[in-house]
């Protein structure tokens, strides 16, 4: 973790800082009665009440507040708009969690948040209420010391995150004017597993696909049939070899047209992230890394795409042998997008690609998702990381991307606003398993980032709708 020069705090900054000081203990109480309601979306447990708390927290706060219904789940939209000349922040969270199985790997309940060792454990508390809850107290606790807001917020709490976000796309489309600001900034996921800060200005998109071969009406014997009737096990084997080398190249025709190649800033803070890679290597239990050999870390998780085979499906896998030529065999797979790359167009390719070298395999389009990507010189970007900087006393990990994917597209695509990801969970959150926790100085200091990001925006010369 890298130092820096504590920086210099204004005094309305200073104010609030000492409020949040002062109500540390009411805070982290509070944060355990908000993770005691279950939101579980693929479930359908505990939404409504949830999205009727958060309506309920933003209005004591003064904001206009409403849930917008989607297809799905309700949005949760508070807005708090009296800074005029100020820049507007939309910021972004989710209200829904995992579900909690399994329940015996759990050390207490998952929705009876305990404290043990500085931490709150609590389905939800790393991912995302106690993310979006240290948001909210950081704008409650500007309101308290000044009575107003240094900046104007928009409040954008979504109830399908965990389940792929799928109707967020239509849900800002048909809202333009209502969600319109200078900035989106998420706090979700982990910091760095050294503690440090991070900011993340995108994120790779992903689409996945199942390839389903057939032959025989049913499994058939190897002895008297083999040789004769096809293997589609075999069918697959052949197919995926065409799309992907030993030598790690996707091999799809067009597959890499439209992949943007990183800038010179990109590639500059992506070589200033701290990578072992022996260390990853011992961790994994590994003896190398995936093909090509020669390809550093940042590239292989940022500006790359990939194509993965998830699971490969077919024919006897109990003890013992069973000698036959199954009748049917099929894969999952995924590929991670990088910017410019559109998953329909990339499923479109794959599709063809199948065609032409096995056509009677079967193309099966599942879920997509667009890679979102803000430059790293982009409008507020020094602002936001002036904020983490002041929060933490130490400098932020810039990442251009993440591998992974969120559902950062909406905002940078439809809306053509700036993202800025900003975590503030511990790295060993454990988000998605049991014992999924937040330490509470990294929720503490989550709630002086977001203080501080509203500070700076409100001395900000930015012009609105720059």
């Amino acid at each position: 973790m890298k130092a820096t020069t504590t920086p210099m705090i204004g005094a309305e900054l200073a104010k609030v800082f000492g409020h949040i000081e002062r109500h540390q203990d009411a805070f982290v109480s509070r944060l355990l009665d908000y993770l005691k309601h279950p939101s579980i979306s693929s479930d359908n447990i505990g939404m409504d009440e949830v999205a009727q708390l958060l309506v309920s927290m933003l209005k004591r706060m003064g904001f206009e507040t409403r849930t917008i219904p989607t297809s799905g789940y309700p949005m949760v939209l508070g807005r708090w708009q009296h800074a005029p000349g100020a820049p507007t922040v939309l910021l972004y969270g989710h209200y829904d969690v995992q579900p909690a199985d399994p329940l015996e790997a759990w050390i207490s309940p998952p929705f009876e948040p305990a404290i043990r060792d500085g931490r709150v454990y609590a389905r939800g508390a790393g991912d995302n209420k106690g993310q979006h809850f240290a948001q909210i107290l950081a704008i409650e606790s500007h309101l308290a010391v000044h009575g107003r807001l240094p900046c104007n917020v928009l409040f954008l709490l979504e109830g399908e995150e965990e389940i792929g976000s799928p109707h967020i796309a239509d849900f800002v489309k048909a809202n333009r004017d209502l969600l319109r600001s200078d900035l989106v900034v998420t706090a979700d996921g982990p910091m760095h597993e050294s503690g440090s800060p991070i900011i993340t200005y995108g994120v790779r998109g992903v689409v996945s696909f199942e390839l389903r071969a057939r032959a025989a009406n049913r499994d058939v014997h190897s002895g008297n049939l083999g040789g004769l009737v096809p293997n589609p096990i075999w069918t697959l084997v052949h197919l995926l070899a065409t799309m992907k080398n030993a030598d790690g190249q996707i091999t799809i025709e067009g597959f890499d047209d439209d992949v943007s190649a990183p800038t010179d800033l990109e590639r500059a803070a992506a070589a200033r992230l701290p990578h072992d890679v022996e260390e990853v290597k011992r961790a994994l239990g590994l003896t190398r890394l995936d093909s090509p050999s020669d390809r550093s870390v940042a590239d292989r998780i940022m500006f790359h795409p990939t194509l993965t085979i998830n699971g490969f499906h077919g024919g006897y896998g109990g003890p013992g042998l069973k000698t036959i030529v199954p009748h049917e065999a099929f894969v999952k797979c995924d590929a991670r997008l990088v910017e410019r790359q559109a998953p329909d167009d990339i499923l479109r390719k794959i599709e063809a690609h199948v065609k032409k070298h096995a056509p009677e395999v079967e193309f099966v389009g599942l879920e997509s998702t667009p890679p979102s990507r803000t430059p790293v010189d982009a409008p507020f970007s020094e602002i936001v990381q002036s904020a983490v900087r002041t929060a933490h006393r130490v400098e932020p990990l810039i990442y251009p991307s993440l591998g992974a994917t969120l559902p950062d597209y909406a905002f940078t695509k439809i809306l053509g606003t700036p993202s800025f990801v900003v975590p503030y969970a511990n790295a060993d959150e454990a988000n998605h398993a049991p014992n999924e926790n937040i330490r509470i100085d990294c929720f503490l200091k989550g709630v002086r980032t977001g203080a501080a990001l509203l500070d700076g925006l409100g001395r900000s010369v930015w012009p609105k709708g720059l």
